[in-house]
């Protein structure tokens, strides 16, 4: 299909902490002699950001230097209170501070709405002469004549459900850069296709996920504590699955709340997003709830396999950037920082490469300067805290993993070398006749909700007509294979309530129902699915959640 293209010298895909802080940085080295253009598939810049938050300003620094917080950064409550518990089913046991290792530590920091940050960053990157394009989903890579990424197809618009050109139908734009920034985040659809294309995990461990899920509330006066952090682990999860909650205590009387499980879980009769709905009444969560409203809601894959599952992240024509190449520091719960940092050296290895007239190749200086980044001493420091908690459970993972932290911090290395991760989190999946159902209390209304309702409160929007952008491999596969196998457990780990079980009719077949218009692209699907039959690919673009203040 013959489409127009446009040419820039960096083409950068994602108006994340990561992407803006390249394109920021690109404009800060080169001026006017760079052009760079940033293309978000959210309906606006931050539209499609979820995060906890609570950031390390070390990103914001090293771009601004100390002017960021003049300049109007959206930094506004530092960190007062860290608080660290261990939940039982009634009650809960808080661990001293001073158990845990410095890097635990939230001093310094700041709780915010990582959306928030994103938007003020993007306004930054505007006023440098950076073009930002949002609403423009990319949805396919462009490949130049010797193999190396020469840009993306964008834009795309109006296809009818049989994927067929419908009566408003737009092809999109190739975009071309002389290199291309890869920085949508956590299982990009792009990332994901470039990953196998040049097998760049050819020699990194199984990448590892969790769910994230997070409630904004506004709560009474007398229950807010204006900086507070708290992080919990055990209750209800127990054994069966690996993961904990977030509470922080922003300005306006809110609270982020938050709840992650870890998708390498073996029940398939576990339910993620009732999990976090239980949680929600332990008298400590419920406490601090009780006599508030939920603003919003939103749920998002968050990639924990660490310094092991980091693909390589150079090749021919660009570079994988931030939760694209899997930057996030597990026991910290923080990735934005990781993600600014790396944005800023990939900006600068461009900037270099352009004003030597190169375009096209590989970057491969960028990989090795990688290995002596910020970036990676802050990850090796926690690499083989995921892998104990997966092989020795809550109690003893703790235990091992903050030993090992201890130990990285005093002396340098690790106690246990590197710990790989073994299976992906799909195929850890148990057979349903292995496990129980479990049965979850109904949501009261009050402090849990059912899944549609709360989806309402992620203001997600898709246009029904469009094809289908969860794609089934073998459409076949969720009745015949999933559903006698693992209780098709797609009803379950969904956080939107966008796969169910149909029973057939008179005797009919049972079909499996895709309502695509719930999605809120948290990626869950295309990691968790046990036979790995289901593709997440890009919508039309400016469609999906719209994630006020997230």
């Amino acid at each position: 299909m013959e489409r127009e293209s446009m040419e820039y010298d960096v083409v950068i895909v994602g108006g994340g902490p990561a992407g803006l802080s390249a394109a920021i940085k690109l404009k800060q080295l080169a001026g006017d002699d760079l052009s760079v253009c940033v293309l978000e598939k959210g309906s606006e810049i931050g539209a499609h950001i979820l995060s906890g938050a609570v950031m390390d300003p070390i990103g914001m620094e090293r771009l601004f230097g100390a002017d960021w917080e003049s300049l109007g950064a959206p930094l506004n409550t530092p960190v007062t209170q860290d608080r660290f518990y261990v939940l039982g089913s009634s009650g809960e046991l808080r661990l001293p501070n001073m158990m845990m290792p410095p890097l635990m530590s939230n001093h310094g920091a700041y709780i915010v709405s990582l959306g928030n940050v994103c938007r003020w960053l993007g306004e930054q990157a505007e006023a440098l002469g950076v073009e930002i394009f949002p609403g423009f989903a990319a949805s396919e890579p462009v490949y130049g004549p010797n193999g190396e990424l020469k840009g993306v197809i964008a834009g795309v618009m109006g296809l009818q459900r049989d994927g067929t050109p419908g009566p408003n139908y737009e092809p999109g734009m190739e975009l071309h850069g002389k290199y291309v920034l890869i920085a949508e985040g956590v299982r990009g659809s792009l990332a994901k296709t470039l990953i196998k294309n040049y097998g760049l995990d050819a020699d990194s461990d199984a990448p590892k996920f969790g769910l994230g899920m997070k409630e904004l509330w506004e709560v009474k006066p007398e229950n807010h504590k204006l900086g507070q952090v708290t992080h919990t682990m055990g209750w209800p999860l127990g054994g069966q699955a690996g993961g904990g909650s977030f509470m922080y205590h922003l300005e306006n009387n809110q609270v982020a709340l938050g709840f992650v499980v870890h998708l390498n879980y073996r029940n398939p009769h576990l339910f993620p997003y009732m999990e976090f709905q239980r949680f929600k009444h332990h008298p400590m969560i419920a406490e601090v709830l009780e006599g508030g409203k939920r603003i919003s809601y939103g749920a998002r894959a968050i990639s924990e396999g660490g310094w092991q599952s980091i693909p390589k992240m150079s090749f021919p024509g660009g570079l994988l950037i931030g939760c694209s190449a899997g930057l996030v520091n597990v026991p910290r719960i923080k990735g934005s920082h990781n993600a600014m940092l790396s944005g800023i050296l990939a900006a600068e290895h461009v900037a270099e490469a352009v004003g030597a007239g190169r375009s096209g190749d590989e970057l491969a200086g960028f990989w090795g300067d990688f290995q002596e980044s910020d970036i990676a001493r802050d990850l090796k420091k926690v690499r083989n805290v995921k892998p104990l908690w997966s092989r020795f459970g809550l109690s003893g993972g703790l235990a091992l993993g903050g030993l090992d932290m201890w130990w990285a911090n005093m002396f340098g290395g690790t106690l246990f070398g590197t710990l790989a991760h073994g299976k992906n989190d799909a195929v850890a999946t148990d057979p349903a006749a292995k496990h129980k159902p479990i049965d979850y209390p109904k949501p009261d209304g009050v402090l849990s909700f059912d899944r549609l309702t709360n989806v309402s409160y992620s203001f997600t929007n898709h246009a029904e007509d469009q094809p289908v952008h969860l794609q089934l491999v073998d459409s076949s596969v969720p009745i015949a294979v999933n559903l006698p196998n693992f209780a098709e457990p797609a009803q379950r780990y969904c956080p939107a309530g966008v796969y169910e079980v149909v029973s057939g009719e008179n005797g009919a077949a049972p079909q499996f129902v895709i309502n695509a218009q719930n999605c809120v692209h948290c990626k869950t699907c295309d990691i968790k699915d046990p036979s790995q039959n289901i593709n997440w690919a890009t919508p039309q673009g400016g469609e999906g959640p719209n994630y006020p203040n997230m």
